[in-house]
């Protein structure tokens, strides 16, 4: 398309866990043009690896990258020029959209396509179930774990939602913290703590949420969140590993490589 490919631009919609390794990896492929937009209260889990955070302390670093919160155009240029990958809070994606990117990615992992469209971008792609390529963007990419895991769908849907958290060291559900009713989440623990099973890691209104596996806490949503009952408040790593909970995921890596692949086959001409 005639673009140098440290002149593209990339709006990434979401921050979190999925979002911020595709920030990261493009970064570390020189397109380092991201901006990436969230919304005021984020419900990442694994704040740690989430440039989100920046909505909240201004600035976030996932494993040696840094992102920074902005307001407007000028300041994502501003950040851009000092080598900072740009976080805001534009939940309309009107940001976003101003910046005229060349490639939009819907990270949101919503499981259902909140709003985006082909017309957004000349490169269009979404992670995961509830959108079809072709008809909501250009590519999907599969993000169920298994042998497709990381796949680039150029014509069709993503696997369906399972409903059934990935596998860790022969844990599924039960190493998810969900909410016990909506509410207010106080967190009584932090990232990196070891839990055993039965500790109290937090509350939703008095109602306690406790670990139900041992191992070391991954991921808990920020303290002082609203939270509605059975959302994802946080999760335990069995495998007991702290330094897992600072760095990517083996999962999270895989898609930000295709999404990486993905921009290559559009731009790498």
């Amino acid at each position: 398309m005639g673009y140098s490919l440290s002149d593209i631009v990339v709006g990434i919609k979401g921050a979190g866990e999925m979002a911020s390794a595709i920030a990261w990896r493009l970064y570390n492929a020189n397109i380092r043009k991201i901006l990436m937009a969230e919304v005021p209260e984020p419900l990442a889990v694994r704040r740690e690896v989430s440039f989100c955070e920046a909505v909240h302390a201004g600035r976030k670093e996932v494993e040696g990258v840094a992102g920074v919160l902005v307001r407007d155009e000028l300041s994502v240029r501003m950040a851009w020029q000092e080598g900072l990958i740009a976080v805001a809070i534009d939940p309309q994606w009107e940001l976003l959209k101003s910046m005229r990117p060349h490639v939009v990615v819907d990270a949101i992992i919503a499981k259902r396509n909140l709003g985006t469209t082909l017309a957004e971008a000349p490169l269009v792609l979404a992670l995961g179930p509830g959108f079809r390529a072709g008809v909501d963007c250009h590519m999907v990419i599969e993000t169920n774990r298994g042998h497709n895991l990381g796949r680039i769908i150029t014509d069709g849907e993503a696997e369906p939602n399972t409903g059934v958290p990935g596998d860790i060291a022969g844990h599924t559900e039960d190493r998810v913290l969900r909410a016990p009713s909506s509410g207010v989440f106080r967190a009584l623990a932090s990232i990196g703590d070891v839990v055993k099973e039965g500790d109290a890691v937090g509350e939703v209104d008095g109602h306690e949420v406790r670990a139900r596996v041992a191992g070391v806490l991954r991921g808990l949503i920020r303290d002082g969140t609203r939270v509605s009952e059975g959302l994802k408040l946080g999760d335990v790593d069995p495998r007991g590993k702290r330094e897992y909970c600072y760095t990517i995921s083996d999962k999270a890596r895989a898609i930000a490589g295709s999404v990486l692949e993905a921009i290559m086959r559009v731009y790498n001409r």
